[in-house]
């Protein structure tokens, strides 16, 4: 039978525009049988592909090529597009499973996409429609990052995508491309990095998709106007955070919108847990820090005038809003609950109207004074009006500082920005924040913030204002007008709220992947500290755990909350280290865990710089010896996250707390003798900022016997370094790690992996 349908099928493709020999199936479309790349279709069909079935798109243009206008394909229930077999690693993935190019009216429906770069890539397809189509298991990028430290590689760049580079780089489920008059509705979107992408699409319309617990983006706009975007669940779609240790976000987002993404209805949708809920902004070009045409105005460019009604924004690892360098748009309604940063982040963005939205316990997880609900930078002609602030760190917080190089830029120069002026902060309701008002000038003499109204606010539990001495502070204003945008928000299903049993940050859960979709089984490394690696195990009934190996012993924990299981695994045998591969079986899905376990203690000495490393290492390193070192233990992996609050932010040495230096212009040094096994090794250090780690083999004062693995001596962001050793036989050797930090945020990881 199979050999027939492959006939069938053979013989449809091998006489375009004829269907010769293919089955009519419901309404008369008739069948047809795909198991090869490069396919054409060139009128409306129904397709039928066999349950197993690879098709690699070898060249890397598609599997599918739909060749007509008009085309309808619906896919057989059951039948997946698959490019790459189970278990394909996820950024290995290649290819494009659905192309489109230059073809108009055409409608996908039903079926599911698997093992792509791409699932579905659309160019110059004006009134094309997707609907009830599964993506899922497509590309992503192995995240670095743990829960012990960010990797600083893990950062996505937004800013540049008129070559394709969002499609290129980080993937989609579907990216559609210079088209007008596109629908997308019931999309689902899971296992993978990027959901959909609009790149200069017009006049299209967005709605009853799920794209959630991605680690890019679940809706990324691209100069995209004039668009609908309504009853979307975007939630989950974040990397770069680790619940109480760091929160970066790495700009991800639920909605990305990126250069003059302007006139959009952004209604009901679901955006919770993003790297950035929305993250919005002008664009390198709006703003001059990139080409433009020569007719190019710069005046009022930016994502500006859109409709942003009745969304939940909340839990986000950075802001549950940001929309900078932008004019006119209107954020009615929305919920802004737990937002790690603030609610909303409006840099330079100015005649907002931000009216009857809700904002709880906002800026748990700050960096410095940007906190709290509302924060708006060199912003004016703002209206902020209705609003209800419960518990946010800061209520609102308005700005003026000399950012030297950006305020020269020409789309700043001629973009209008004016100073932080005629402000407006009215009829809302502030209850357990304090203050409720805090502007700053940070250019004395220059007169920069003035004219803020501040009237008619009630303010319970905190102070009203904190504003610098002769700031223009009006506040016998009547409170302002403004209208209730009226929308017709298209979509049947309602979002906002249906995943309320995942409240909270606590519930982003990140795996090397992505974050975890709280619906199967994981099992996650959740500690390196005491001597092995901890792991814990989520969103099972019954658990059997790993076996011992050779090497490593597997040690039964107490569970904690929200855990089925936790277990240990430790080296044996004397040993400081075992590498190991072990299985384990959750409700009845076996799950691998791989990695090297350290037993190690390590002597560590803190202490406040007596010179600058990079010019005088000498007397800097004498300064480990010095009055003011604090000399410590450590055991497990060198795992010091310091964040941006330095040696003071670390738990385990609370005691000592008074002693240790502050923030910044810090040193650091740590030494550990292990007893490793014979082998070849990798260490691995995450740094910001420098780090040396040198080698010490057992041999006296003999200048061999020291090696340096890894020499990263600069003032840098989080980065990645590695050496690597041969060890002939089992046996002792010395690590010596230095460590310096100039300011902002610091972190020190230092970790072992066989090579090779």
């Amino acid at each position: 039978m199979l050999t027939a349908l492959t006939a069938l099928a053979a013989s449809f493709l091998a006489q375009p525009g004829t269907g010769a020999g293919a089955a009519p199936g419901p309404g008369g479309l008739p069948t047809i049988l795909i198991t090869a790349d490069d396919t054409r279709i060139d009128r409306s069909c129904r397709v039928a592909i066999p349950p197993g079935t690879v098709i690699a798109d070898a060249a890397g243009d598609g599997v599918i090529h739909i060749v007509a206008d008009g085309v309808t394909v619906e896919f057989v229930s059951g039948s997946a597009l698959r490019g790459a077999p189970a278990g394909t690693a996820p950024d290995t993935m290649k290819g494009v499973g659905i192309r489109i190019d230059g073809r108009r009216n055409i409608t996908i429906k039903g079926g599911t996409v698997s093992g792509f770069k791409v699932g579905l890539h659309a160019n110059r397809a004006g009134g094309l429609t997707l609907e009830g189509l599964t993506f899922d298991d497509n590309f992503r990028q192995r995240l670095r990052s743990t829960p012990q430290a960010e990797d600083g590689g893990d950062w996505l760049w937004p800013h540049a995508n008129d070559k394709g580079e969002w499609r290129e780089n980080y993937g989609a489920a579907a990216c559609v491309e210079e088209s007008a008059g596109v629908t997308i509705r019931n999309v689902t979107v899971r296992r993978g990095q990027n959901g959909i992408i609009l790149d200069r699409v017009q006049g299209s319309r967005v709605f009853d998709n799920d794209c959630s617990f991605l680690s890019g983006w679940g809706l990324a706009m691209w100069r995209s106007s004039g668009n609908a975007v309504c009853r979307n669940a975007l939630d989950f779609c974040v990397r770069g955070y680790s619940h109480g240790v760091y929160n970066r976000g790495q700009d991800s987002a639920g909605i990305l919108m990126f250069e003059q993404c302007s006139a959009n209805l952004i209604a009901e949708n679901s955006v919770t847990h993003g790297g950035d809920g929305l993250f919005g902004f002008a664009g390198k070009e709006a703003i001059g820090d990139a080409p433009a045409p020569p007719d190019f105005s710069y005046e009022r460019k930016g994502c500006n005038d859109n409709i942003i009604l009745r969304n939940d924004f909340s839990y986000a690892p950075a802001h549950g809003l940001e929309m900078t360098f932008s004019h006119g748009n209107r954020i009615f309604g929305n919920r802004f609950v737990q937002n790690a940063i603030c609610g909303i982040w409006g840099g330079y963005s100015q005649g907002m109207t931000i009216a009857e939205n809700t904002f709880a316990g906002n800026g748990e997880m700050a960096y410095g004074l940007e906190r709290g609900g509302i924060n708006i930078e060199h912003g004016s002609a703002n209206l902020i009006v209705g609003n209800a602030f419960t518990n946010d760190r800061c209520g609102v917080h308005l700005w003026w500082d000399d950012d030297k190089a950006l305020l020269t830029k020409p789309g700043v120069v001629g973009g209008g920005y004016r100073g932080v002026a005629d402000n407006v902060i009215a009829g809302n309701r502030f209850e357990g924040v304090s203050p409720a008002l805090h502007l700053r000038d940070l250019s004395p003499g220059k007169d920069r913030v003035r004219g803020t109204v501040f009237a008619r606010n009630t303010v319970e539990g905190g102070a009203a204002v904190d504003a610098p001495q002769g700031a223009e502070v009006i506040t016998d204003r009547q409170e302002p007008m403004y209208v209730l945008p009226e929308v017709a928000v298209i979509g049947e299903k309602r979002p906002v709220g249906a995943r309320s049993a995942l409240a909270g940050r606590e519930k982003i859960v990140m795996t090397e992947w992505g974050p975890w979709d709280h619906a199967s089984p994981l099992v996650r490394r959740v500690s390196s500290a005491g001597g092995g690696d901890v792991y814990a195990v989520f969103g099972a009934q019954e658990v059997v755990l790993p076996r011992p190996t050779m090497g490593a012993v597997v040690e039964p924990l107490r569970a904690e909350g929200g855990e089925a299981a936790r277990f240990a695994v430790r080296p044996a045998g004397g040993l400081s280290l075992a590498a190991y591969d072990l299985e384990l079986t959750a409700d009845r899905e076996r799950l691998a865990v791989r990695g090297v376990a350290l037993d190690a203690t390590w002597t560590v000495r803190v202490f406040p710089w007596p010179a600058d490393p990079r010019e005088d290492p000498e007397s800097w390193r004498r300064g480990a010896t010095g009055e003011g070192a604090v000399e410590l233990t450590w055991k497990g992996p060198l795992s010091l996250p310091f964040g941006s609050a330095g040696p003071r932010s670390i738990k385990a040495w609370q005691e000592v707390r008074d002693r240790l230096p502050e923030r910044s212009r810090y040193g650091v040094t740590a030494e550990t003798t292990l007893n490793l096994p014979r082998g070849r090794w990798r260490v691995v250090t995450m740094s910001d900022d420098g780090v040396r780690v040198i080698l010490t083999r057992p041999g006296g004062e003999d200048p061999g016997s020291r090696t340096t693995l890894i020499e990263n001596w600069t003032w840098h962001g989080p980065t990645r370094d590695t050496g690597e050793f041969e060890h002939a036989e089992d046996g002792p050797v010395g690590l010596t790690v230095e460590y310096f930090q100039i300011d902002g945020h610091a972190v020190l990881d230092l970790r072992l992996e066989a090579a090779g």
